[in-house]
């Protein structure tokens, strides 16, 4: 590591603290979004940054949320600081969300939970809250998971391990080398897992997997943590998205989610999360609480963010909101299955070399805003340069911001690379 030099003494101009620091690669998505931007070939295609677009490639702010923010704005909300724990009405609104409103472990109060800064920020907080009140080391992510969640727990200073998921072609479970990986595992290992629509890949556990799964953790005695960045946008359904967070507490595991409505909601520039832990007891939850607020968030970033807190708030807590939003959940699911449709079909027309013996079948089988095509990088290298195709080096699609018009345009891409370019053999799956 290079390290600036010491300020000469009584000098009058000596270097800054910072003059020797050198530059670090810019994160990979957040490259490809600025390497996209700066594009000038008018036929570009932006498939690497997770974020709903419209047909039109345009944002969309949820009718829900615009009607939750006229409400929120017309009372006059304040803009004092929120307590360590934020937002009451919206903190109990998304556990309530996430584990159900008949939830044992909530109508016990045996639940510890507080908002955070999305998916990132409530990731972030739970790690700190592993190390600095449980004493654990270490984490276990699935092979391959989001970019992001290594770098995490490894910035609050825990070792990142891993486990089997997918095949060798990276486009479907390999439930037994993962089920094979968790057994090897020491009795309270913290084992996160993706409560829906698994990222990248798309590619999720069946109901009768996960309930194979929750019983190996109680026999094992494994620690389940789910990152629930996606419920009711994966599938269209917040109750079909939220079966793996619900079974594991209903055969009795203590849960810990990592919650953002940045993806379900739109939310996304607002920050709005929340960390939920489930306890044995009413005692337990409260002095857990006390002490993640009081050692993980106060010296962290010591009050979160209002108004987006709000806004969720709003729309979780009114009935006919709640509704609307429900529609437009389901309408996003809906545009995104038709994609998957389409570009399967294209694909197919167009005879494209698949990843695997199963053809294109994955692009509809996966679930969720992403397709992890099975692509290698020299191929998706190719398609940047070529066709200016945007997605990322391990083969991952942002569905949700492919138009209908789009998709032929990106499946002759795939197929050009795909003749130019032979698919590796793989003996390992890449992160």
């Amino acid at each position: 590591m290079l390290v600036a030099p010491r300020r000469a003494a009584g000098s009058a101009r000596a270097l800054g603290l910072f003059a020797g620091v050198e530059a670090v690669p810019q994160d990979p998505i957040l490259g490809l979004v600025a390497e996209f931007k700066a594009d000038a070939f008018p036929a570009k295609v932006n498939l690497a940054q997770g974020a709903y677009r419209t047909e039109g490639g345009e944002p969309l702010l949820l009718e829900a949320v615009r009607e939750a923010e006229r409400r929120v704005v017309a009372r006059g909300a304040s803009k004092e600081y929120l307590p360590v724990e934020g937002l009451r009405s919206f903190v109990d609104a998304a556990a309530a969300f996430a584990l159900g409103a008949d939830s044992p472990a909530l109508l016990d109060g045996r639940v510890a939970s507080l908002q955070a800064l999305s998916g990132t920020g409530s990731l972030r907080v739970c790690a700190e809250m592993l190390r600095d009140v449980a004493g654990v080391a270490e984490v276990h992510l699935p092979r391959p998971s989001w970019a992001n969640h290594a770098a995490i727990f490894a910035k609050a200073g825990l070792a990142v391990g891993d486990y089997a998921y997918l095949d060798a072609t990276r486009t479907s479970l390999d439930f037994e080398a993962m089920v094979a990986d968790l057994e090897r595992l020491p009795p309270d290992s913290v084992v996160l897992m993706h409560a829906a629509a698994h990222n990248p890949s798309g590619v999720d556990p069946t109901r009768d997997q996960w309930r194979a799964l929750a019983d190996l953790f109680a026999e094992k005695k494994l620690v389940p943590l789910f990152d629930t960045a996606y419920q009711g946008f994966a599938s269209g359904d917040e109750e079909a998205d939220a079966f793996a967070v619900r079974l594991f507490e209903a055969r009795g595991h203590a849960p810990i989610l990592c919650q953002s409505f940045a993806k379900n909601l739109g939310l996304y520039g607002e920050r709005v999360g929340a960390v939920h832990v489930v306890c044995d007891s009413e005692a337990e939850a409260a002095n857990l609480l006390s002490r993640v607020k009081q050692l993980v968030v106060r010296p962290m970033y010591s009050s979160p963010p209002l108004h987006g807190a709000s806004l969720a708030a709003e729309v979780l807590g009114d009935g006919e909101l709640r509704e609307r939003w429900r529609g437009e959940l389901l309408a996003m699911a809906q545009r995104i299955v038709d994609v998957r449709a389409a570009l399967r079909g294209e694909l197919e027309r167009l005879d494209a070399a698949p990843p695997g013996a199963h053809g294109w079948r994955h692009i509809t089988d996966q679930i969720g805003m992403f397709a992890f095509t099975g692509l290698t990088a020299p191929q998706v290298r190719s398609m940047r340069a070529v066709e200016h195709v945007y997605c990322t080096e391990n083969g991952r699609m942002s569905l949700a911001g492919l138009a209908a018009a789009d998709v032929p345009y990106v499946a002759a891409a795939v197929k050009r690379a795909t003749d130019a370019i032979p698919y590796e053999a793989r003996v390992a799956v890449a992160a």
